[in-house]
């Protein structure tokens, strides 16, 4: 029998890139006098830390999966030469 999984806190550090870059953003904007240039500056910087984050985080997911996947095998096979 396959031993299911306890689910995984899934963080979308995009949608939190957004946020901190918004408000950023805002910051930087209204120090130089154009409020909606710096908001979408902010937010399209926060989406591009935020995804990388993001793609960096599933890429060590799945490299942490396959390893715990192979040390199953290894075991498995280990108990039926047993």
């Amino acid at each position: 029998m396959e031993e299911k999984k306890p689910a995984q806190n899934q963080t979308s550090y995009m949608s939190l890139g957004m946020c901190l870059g918004i408000s950023i953003g805002m910051a930087i904007g209204s120090a130089f006098g154009n409020l909606v240039l710096g908001m979408s500056i902010g937010v399209c910087l926060g989406m591009c830390i935020g995804s990388l984050i993001d793609a960096k985080n599933r890429k060590n997911d799945e490299e942490s999966t396959e390893a715990e996947n192979e040390q199953e095998k290894e075991t498995e096979i280990e108990k039926d030469e047993v």
